[in-house]
């Protein structure tokens, strides 16, 4: 028996709600926004062999469309609120859409968000979610607060999910312990919601890297009108060993690949046992990796030696 778009709706798009007067069922949702509070709404798109391989697991597919829309609200310290799913579907292929619904609402569990609306229609293989949060009136974290002398930080280890990729290319054969850390990264992102949160009146600037680090960090250099110098010395470098891995291909993938939604900000060096204090108290390992300078650009100061590095990352239409 065929399933209707209503009826895929019902069973696996509609779900109770906690902190929303009003979600799934009419022609639009209702949100009491909290008195004190801004919004913040972030949008991002997932496009079948774009972001995913079309015959990726579905349910991994759910769990990504939440997490890279939650990492945009952990990079502004906002807390996670609602969300809205718009999705096209080849068919009505209800295994398919009970798997996805089922990642996609792990997610929201974990991270208290109501799931509120959305749409759905027949097309190519397209996710488009919609999320809601909010932050203390003036407390947003922005891109564009970043001051001479601050120091830069990120989370975890950047470049994990793009060495899966490089593995799923065919480019590398990752090592298993580090196979399984990769392709979690690239197929189950974590969004760093609890340090987003933890950094508000600590980080001076912040974003997530879903470009690659040198490119996002670039965002940041604009929007604050200054520079920046990295320590090769101190970029994180995966583990456990990566043998039959260049070196090459690890820093490309370290400063230029996507996907990993970590956290890269700056904060005044004043700020740096705060920070490291924030690293245990979100259980997130924390990285020191460089300076921000008077002038433009970014260069990466390796055993002495200054270079100039391009902000290169991924760019849809480059």
């Amino acid at each position: 028996m065929a399933v209707g778009e209503f009826d895929l709706i019902r069973r696996h798009f509609t779900r109770p709600v906690r902190h929303t007067a009003l979600g799934v069922g009419d022609d639009a949702a209702l949100i009491d926004p909290t008195p004190g509070m801004q919004m913040v709404v972030a949008t991002d798109m997932l496009v079948a062999g774009t972001h995913f391989f079309a015959e990726a697991d579905p349910r991994s597919v759910g769990h990504k469309a939440l997490a890279v829309n939650l990492s945009d609200l952990a990079a502004m310290g906002a807390t996670p609120r609602q969300a809205l799913l718009g999705i096209a579907l080849p068919s009505a292929d209800e295994a398919w859409v009970a798997a996805f619904a089922e990642g996609f609402a792990a997610v929201a569990q974990r991270f208290a968000v109501d799931w509120v609306g959305g749409d759905t229609t027949r097309g190519p293989l397209n996710v488009c979610v919609t999320v809601i949060g909010e932050v203390p009136r003036g407390e947003a974290l922005l891109r564009s607060g970043a001051q001479v002398g601050d120091a830069v930080w990120v989370s975890g280890v950047p470049g994990l999910a793009a060495l899966a990729l490089a593995e799923l290319q065919g480019r590398c054969q990752l090592p298993a312990a580090l196979r399984a850390d990769a392709h979690a990264r690239l197929h189950s992102p974590e969004p760093r919601v609890a340090l987003g949160l933890a950094l508000r009146g600590v980080a001076s600037a912040c974003i997530d890297v879903s470009d690659g680090l040198l490119s996002d960090l670039g965002h940041i250099l604009d929007a604050s009108a200054c520079g920046a110098v990295l320590d090769a010395a101190r970029l994180p470098w995966p583990a456990p060993a990566t043998d039959g891995v260049s070196d090459a291909l690890i820093r490309q993938c370290l400063l230029s690949g996507g996907d990993d939604y970590e956290l890269l900000f700056t904060a005044p060096q004043s700020r740096h046992a705060d920070v490291a204090a924030l690293a245990a108290a979100t259980s997130t390992p924390l990285w020191c990796i460089g300076e921000i300078v008077a002038g433009s650009g970014i260069a990466l100061l390796d055993e002495g030696q200054l270079s100039r590095l391009e902000p290169r990352g991924y760019d849809h239409f480059a």
